[in-house]
């Protein structure tokens, strides 16, 4: 393959012009940097939007010749799914709500209908929002809060037809259909109401995109009328509103990546203040829920993989608590919730969730059987508070993902719904295994891999390797269709739980942030050498992929391994950290000094400046990359993925595909509709096969055992 051209072009064909114009001179700690590409970041300046189009030309003349497979992929991904489908029920109070999504259409249609209806009956459906309808006219669309009031009479809901996360919210009166007139833009993520369904709170962004202030809204009021009941100051702290099982508590929940606090305040007097339920303490996360006069408190004082305590509502003082469930080692307490007869807590060890059960009024306890060893599942926190059953999420890498009720008296699962997939997939067709991989500091590292049944060791595979590893979110081995039409092209696809991010628990976080960072791209590493050594797959066969904060893990384990890849994908990727975490100005920056450190410090300067990725391109051959953006992206700039490239363009000294694609009225998350989201994973995969090689294969069956 020809190296890529570096000259303006008019031609398509051609690669885009590298941005070599208006360097940036940066002081810092009595070093000198140059940003070459700075002039990137100018979102409105017509030569930068220039640029951007050219990349994306470049990109699509580039992937010319694999758009056939391309669109066989994309027929592939639509064939699995069941296009016009019903989601699982759940049940609260007497409506059963669910969505429906209809063949053509991008969006689902939320619905309700009566308990005592029959489930066949199409005459008791209520639609409460259509989203394909709201979204007419848009290219991007996003739906946010969606919350049915206590009185079960209005909806309140609230959209992004942009991609910047910033969203308006409207309120809905379900037994006329009428849409009221209360509008209130600038919001984020939370909404809840009041008892009385006549009031609701919300929260707000400032100029950074962080929520930072609450309000309080009385309907048929306008939205400038309405009252500020929380403001936090502090820039490294969020707050976002969330409501007890019970609900009888309405909670703020304050939290920085470190601290947390909650504070509270009863749902039936909305006109009372917001009142704290223990003090903000730095270093100290907690969560509470509430149960007959009692807060469960989810806290880490004095407990790294956190306890459980509780305390009358009336007095919080710490010679009140009771410990419930104590700390453990090697064991976290994710969720805590309390429904009327059973406290339900969320556990993890070692990569796998488990389901804890405790009766309130005997204390007995039993943890929920589950059908597969390696598996992802979650307890879903709304529905009915006075039940007996639970619901549970469940799927696995080759289980699709299924609804259980699980009877917390007989401790029994029944399934509501398992997710259908289409064109002949056969679950017994696929290997799932978890291998473990050794960090350079001796720690093991799991690995979660599925592939083809009937595959020898000794006949390496294309292999495709996800990682995240940050902020302690974990990546649980979990169902995905869209998966498929890799494994029946011979692929392995495998997921690093590396160091950063909560797989393992909150010690698996604290091992992989700050100045622990490089923790999580040794484990990266180090999972895809036991691949290679185990003789799963060859470097040259071996993909990697991840995004966001998991791009920056793409980044810097290119610059330190370059050899050890054949391909990389990096969505959004967060490659330009030194400078990004140097400028308070930028969205969100502050509040993640307690991920990645403030460089103002001399240390933390030190240490981004080292493993940065957009700092450290050198001059090396770098594999085929893949690397996307948005425009309107609020959490990782649409620069940085874009000026990675640009410096790339000049220093790589290989002649594979360096390809940029920016969705230029999206944001962080991509497409929104679902059918556009399948086109760009085709988009994706045809990238995959065409840079290692294999642009023509078909899927294949099964391999005889």
């Amino acid at each position: 393959m020809e190296k890529n051209p570096t000259k303006p072009s008019a031609d398509a064909s051609a690669a885009p012009p590298v941005a070599a114009r208006r360097p940036k001179t940066i002081e810092q700690h009595g070093e000198t940097r140059v940003d070459d590409y700075s002039w990137l970041r100018d979102k409105d300046n017509a030569e930068v939007r220039a640029y951007l189009e050219a990349e994306n030309a470049w990109t699509s003349a580039q992937m010319r010749d694999v758009r056939p497979i391309e669109e066989q992929i994309y027929q592939e991904l639509v064939g699995r799914i069941q296009e016009t489908d019903t989601s699982a029920p759940v049940r609260v109070g007497p409506w059963l709500y669910y969505s429906r999504t209809v063949a053509g259409k991008q969006y689902r249609i939320y619905c309700r209908r009566p308990v005592a209806s029959a489930p066949e009956s199409e005459n008791d459906e209520q639609v409460l929002l259509d989203a394909n309808a709201l979204a007419e006219g848009h290219a991007y669309f996003q739906l946010g809060v969606f919350e049915v009031s206590p009185d079960d009479n209005l909806l309140a809901w609230s959209t992004d037809t942009s991609g910047d996360e910033a969203f308006t919210i409207f309120v809905k009166d379900l037994r006329t259909g009428e849409v009221l007139g209360d509008r209130i833009a600038n919001t984020y993520y939370s909404l809840e109401w009041a008892a009385d369904s006549r009031t609701f709170f919300y929260n707000v962004l400032d100029a950074a995109r962080r929520p930072f202030k609450v309000f309080r809204h009385a309907l048929g009021t306008e939205a400038t009328a309405d009252a500020e009941v929380y403001h936090e100051t502090d820039e490294r702290f969020e707050v976002d509103i969330t409501r007890t099982r019970d609900r009888a508590y309405i909670l703020l929940d304050i939290h920085s990546h470190t601290t947390s606090e909650a504070r509270a305040l009863r749902s039936s007097h909305p006109q009372d203040a917001f009142e704290p339920l223990i003090p903000r303490v730095q270093g100290v996360e907690m969560e509470a829920t509430h149960h007959d006069g009692r807060w469960y408190i989810r806290t880490s004082d004095n407990a790294r993989n956190f306890r459980l305590i509780s305390a009358p509502a009336g007095d919080l003082a710490r010679e009140n608590w009771r410990e419930e469930i104590a700390a453990r080692e090697g064991v976290t307490i994710e969720v805590v919730d309390a429904l009327a007869r059973f406290l339900v807590v969320t556990e993890r060890s070692d990569a796998l969730q488990q389901i804890r059960i405790r009766e309130f009024a005997t204390g007995a306890e039993h943890y929920v059987a589950l059908p597969e060893p390696v598996y992802s599942v979650a307890a879903e926190p709304d529905g009915d508070y006075d039940t007996d059953f639970l619901r549970l999420t469940y799927s696995s890498l080759r289980t699709p993902e299924t609804a259980y009720d699980y009877d917390m008296r007989a401790r029994a699962l029944t399934v509501v719904k398992r997710e259908p997939v289409l064109g002949g997939f056969d679950p017994e067709n696929y290997v799932s295994e978890r291998l473990y991989a050794t960090a350079p500091d001796g720690v093991r590292v799991p690995v979660s891999l599925v592939y083809r049944k009937g595959w020898k060791k000794d006949a390496p595979l294309r292999t495709l390797l996800y990682g995240y590893g940050a902020y302690g979110h974990s990546i649980d081995a979990a169902f995905s269709s869209i998966r498929f039409s890799l494994l029946d092209r011979g692929f392995i696809c495998a997921i690093a739980h590396i160091r950063g991010g909560g797989d393992l628990g909150k010690e698996w976080h604290e091992a992989g942030r700050m100045a622990f960072k490089t923790n999580t791209f040794a484990d990266f590493i180090a999972a895809a050498e036991a691949l290679i050594g185990a003789g799963y797959t060859t470097p040259n066969q071996l993909a990697i992929l991840g995004g966001s904060a998991g791009g920056l893990l793409i980044g810097a384990v290119l610059n330190l391994r370059p050899d050890l890849f054949g391909v990389a994908i990096a969505k959004v990727p967060f490659v330009d950290v030194l400078n990004t975490m140097s400028d308070a100005t930028l969205p969100l920056t502050i509040g993640e000094y307690e991920e990645w450190g403030n460089p103002e410090d001399f240390e933390t300067y030190r240490r981004l400046r080292a493993y940065a990725p957009y700092e450290n391109v050198r001059a090396a051959a770098y594999p085929h990359l893949l690397v996307t953006a948005g425009l309107n992206d609020p959490r990782v700039g649409y620069w940085e993925p874009a000026k990675w490239v640009a410096k790339l363009r000049r220093l790589n000294k290989s002649t594979n595909l360096l390809l940029l694609k920016t969705t230029m009225g999206a944001g962080h998350f991509g497409a929104s509709g679902r059918y556009e989201r399948f086109r760009e994973t085709a988009f994706e995969y045809a990238f995959l096969l065409k840079a290692l090689g294999a642009g023509g294969s078909e899927p294949r069956p099964c391999l005889e055992p």
